[in-house]
């Protein structure tokens, strides 16, 4: 993936990020991924889904399939 495509992507913060740290952002890119990286840490690589993936995780999310990974 370009650096160009990274640069121009619209970064959104999730509302439940919070000054300790936990500030996750998400980025729908050109070539129809999905980019998930850590806010404080911009340079520090990224996970990237395809909108199926994608789909997957929230639906998982949702349905509290990884609640007992949480705090």
């Amino acid at each position: 993936m370009s650096n160009s495509n990274l640069a121009t992507a619209l970064w959104r913060i999730s509302s439940f990020s919070g000054n300790n740290g936990t500030c996750v952002q998400v980025a729908a890119l050109p070539d129809g991924r999905i980019a998930v990286r850590n806010s404080n840490h911009p340079d520090g690589g990224m996970v990237l889904f395809t909108p199926a993936e994608m789909t997957a995780w929230i639906h998982g999310v949702k349905a509290g399939e990884f609640d007992d990974l949480t705090i």
